[in-house]
C-alpha cells in the first residue's frame, strides 16, 4: 500500500513501520537514560550529595535532576536549528549519542566521598548533557513519524512516539527493580546502581543501529530539493507572521500542561508512596511502573481517537478531569497504602509550636528550635501542621511532648500510633492503588497521545523543527522538570503530603484556559506547508 506524499516521493507502508518502530525504540531508550536518574534520586543523593538528612539529599538530587531539564530548551534551540537546516534524521541520531555516553558517565563518576566537591560538579555537568541531547531528541523524532505519515493517521503513528517516552520510564523501573533482584541488596547499596547507567551503552548501540537504516524525511527531501529550507530557522521561528503566538500557546497550553500532569503520576507518585506513606520501595516502583505498563495503551488509543474526534477535544478534557480527580485519587491512594498512617494523623495530629517556627528544607542544620522538630519529623515523613507559641512545644493529639529530643519524639510518635517502618500493602489493596494509578495514567494519555500530531500540524514545515523543540522543552523542562524539586519542597515545607499537588492543579488549570481560549484544531492540516 503506498500513498503519494509531495510531488516525488512514495510512501511505503512496510518502510513506515520501520520509521516507527526505530524512532519510538529510539525515543524508549534515550528516555530511559534521562528517568533513571530520577528513579534513582535517593541512592544518587547519598552518593554525591552526601548529608545527614534523606530529605536534604533527595533536594538536592531533585535540584540536578531540574538543571537538566533546565538546558533542554538550549538543546531544542541548537538541535532543532540543525534539523532545521541539515534534516531529522542526522540530528536525532547525534542526539542519542550525547545522551547515552553522558549517562554512562554518571554511572562511571566516582562518588563524593572518593573524590570530594568534584563528584557532584562532574554530576551536574553530565545532567547537563543529557538535556541538551534531550532538547533535540523529541522534536527529531515526533516531526520524522509526522512526516511519514498517511494523511488521517498521523495521531495513530505518532502516538507510538508518545508511548515511547513512557516507556523509557517503564524501562528504567524494569532495569532498577531486577538489578536489585539479581545482585542483592548489598552489591546494590555499594555498586550495583551503577548498572542501570552503564547498560545505556548497550541500549545506544541499539538505537543507532536501527536509525542508521533510517532515510530522510519526505518533507524535509522535498524542501531541500527546492531549496526552500530556512536559512536562519531560529531567527524565522521568533520573526515569521503569528509564529511567537503559536509557540506561547504550544509552550503553556500544551507541553506544560501535559508534562505536569506525566510527571505527577510518575514521580511525585512514586515519591508520595515511598515518602509520604511508607510504602516499601520495591512495592512502590512496581505499582508505578506496572500501572504505567498498563497505561501506555491509553497513549496510542488517544492518539487514535484525535485522528476521528480531532486533537484538541482529548486533551481539553482530559486536562479538565485532572482538575476533577486528582486530589481525590491522591487522597484515595492515601488511606489505601497506609491506612494505619492515616489513621493516627487523623486520631493524634502532630502540631508543632514555637517562636519562629520555620523550616528550610536546604539547610544541614536548622536556625530554630522550632525547625530543628520540623526537620525530625520530615526525616520521618510525619504529616504535621504547626503554630506560633512563645516558646517550642510538640502535642501529638491531647497529649503534649515534654521530651523534645530526637529519642523523645519518636517515643511519643510511636505511642501515638505512628509507625515509620516499611508497609507492603496486600493484594487487595494493591490492586486498589494500581487502578488509581491507571485511571491517573489514563488522563495522562488523553493528553499527551495527541500532542505529537498536534504540534508537527501547528508549526509551518521550514522552521518546524526549531519552533515545536523551542517551546515544548520550555514548558516540559520548566514547568514539569522543576515539579518534582517544587513538589516535594512544598511537602517538606509544609509537612502535608498533598500539598505539593497545588503545584500540578495551578499549571494544569492555565493549560486548560490557554487551549480553550487560543488553540485552534490542526488535524486536517498538510505538512508540507
Amino acid at each position: 500500500m503506498t500513498q503519494s506524499v509531495g510531488s516525488d516521493y512514495v510512501m511505503d507502508a512496510r518502510r513506515d513501520r520501520l520509521v516507527i518502530t526505530a524512532s519510538a525504540l529510539g525515543t524508549v531508550f534515550e528516555w530511559y537514560d534521562f528517568y533513571i536518574y530520577g528513579v534513582l534520586a535517593p541512592i544518587i543523593g547519598r552518593t554525591f550529595f552526601p548529608t545527614d538528612n534523606p530529605t536534604v539529599e533527595l533536594l538536592y538530587t531533585l535540584a540536578g535532576f531540574a538543571i537538566g531539564f533546565a538546558f533542554r530548551p538550549i538543546g531544542a534551540m541548537l538541535f532543532g536549528y540543525l534539523g532545521d537546516r541539515l534534516g531529522r534524521k542526522y540530528t536525532f541520531l547525534a542526539t542519542i549519542i550525547l545522551m547515552g555516553a553522558a549517562t554512562a558517565g554518571v554511572g562511571l563518576t566516582p562518588s563524593a566521598a572518593s573524590i570530594g566537591i568534584a563528584a557532584p560538579i562532574i554530576l551536574i555537568l553530565l545532567r547537563i548533557a543529557q538535556g541538551l541531547a534531550l532538547g533535540g531528541e523529541y522534536g527529531g523524532a515526533a516531526i520524522y513519524v509526522a512526516e511519514h505519515a498517511p494523511a488521517g493517521k498521523r495521531g495513530f503513528y505518532t502516538s507510538f512516539i508518545q508511548a515511547g517516552v513512557i516507556g523509557g520510564f517503564i524501562l528504567s523501573l524494569i532495569v532498577v527493580v531486577g538489578t536489585q533482584w539479581i545482585v542483592g541488596k548489598a552489591v546494590w547499596d555499594s555498586w550495583g546502581w551503577r548498572i542501570p547507567f552503564i547498560l545505556s551503552l548497550l541500549l545506544l548501540g541499539i538505537s543507532l543501529w536501527m536509525r542508521l537504516m533510517l532515510r530522510e524525511s519526505p518533507v524535509f527531501t522535498a524542501m531541500k530539493a527546492a531549496g526552500t529550507q530556512a536559512k536562519n530557522p531560529l531567527k524565522e521561528a521568533f520573526t515569521a507572521p503569528g509564529n511567537k503566538r503559536r509557540m506561547f500557546v504550544a509552550m503553556i497550553g500544551i507541553a506544560a500542561g501535559f508534562t505536569v500532569i506525566a510527571y505527577t503520576v510518575m514521580f511525585q507518585a512514586l515519591y508520595f508512596l515511598q515518602n509520604g506513606l511508607h510504602v516499601a520501595p520495591g512495592m512502590a516502583q512496581l505499582l508505578v511502573g506496572g500501572s504505567a505498563f498498563a497505561g501506555v495503551a491509553s497513549f496510542i488509543f488517544f492518539g487514535w481517537l484525535s485522528d476521528r474526534v480531532g486533537r484538541k477535544k482529548p486533551i481539553v478534557i482530559g486536562y479538565a478531569l485532572v482538575l476533577l480527580l486528582t486530589l481525590p485519587l491522591y487522597q484515595y491512594m492515601g488511606g489505601t497504602a497506609n491506612p494505619a498512617l492515616q489513621e493516627a494523623a487523623a486520631r493524634a495530629p502532630v502540631v508543632v509550636a514555637g517562636p519562629d517556627c520555620h523550616f528550610d528544607p536546604f539547610a544541614k542544620v536548622q536556625a530554630t528550635s522550632c525547625g530543628k522538630l520540623l526537620d525530625h519529623l520530615s526525616k520521618r515523613g510525619i504529616p504535621y501542621d504547626k503554630k506560633e507559641a512563645s516558646a517550642p512545644a510538640v502535642a501529638i493529639g491531647d497529649i503534649a511532648v515534654h521530651d523534645l529530643t530526637p529519642q523523645g519524639l519518636d517515643a511519643a510518635l510511636a505511642a501515638g500510633g505512628y509507625d515509620f517502618g516499611a508497609v507492603t500493602p496486600d493484594w487487595p489493596r494493591a490492586l486498589k492503588l494500581f487502578g488509581a494509578l491507571l485511571l491517573l495514567w489514563t488522563l495522562s494519555g488523553a493528553t499527551y497521545g495527541p500532542v505529537a500530531a498536534l504540534l508537527s500540524e501547528y508549526f509551518p514545515a521550514r522552521i518546524r523543527y526549531s519552533s515545536l523543540s523551542i517551546p515544548y522543552h520550555i514548558g516540559t523542562g520548566y514547568f514539569g522538570g522543576f515539579l518534582p524539586l517544587v513538589s516535594q519542597y512544598i511537602v517538606a515545607r509544609t509537612g502535608n503530603p498533598y500539598a505539593g499537588l497545588w503545584y500540578t492543579l495551578a499549571v494544569v488549570a492555565l493549560a486548560l484556559v490557554t487551549c480553550l481560549v487560543a488553540l485552534p484544531e490542526t488535524k486536517d492540516r498538510p505538512l508540507d506547508a
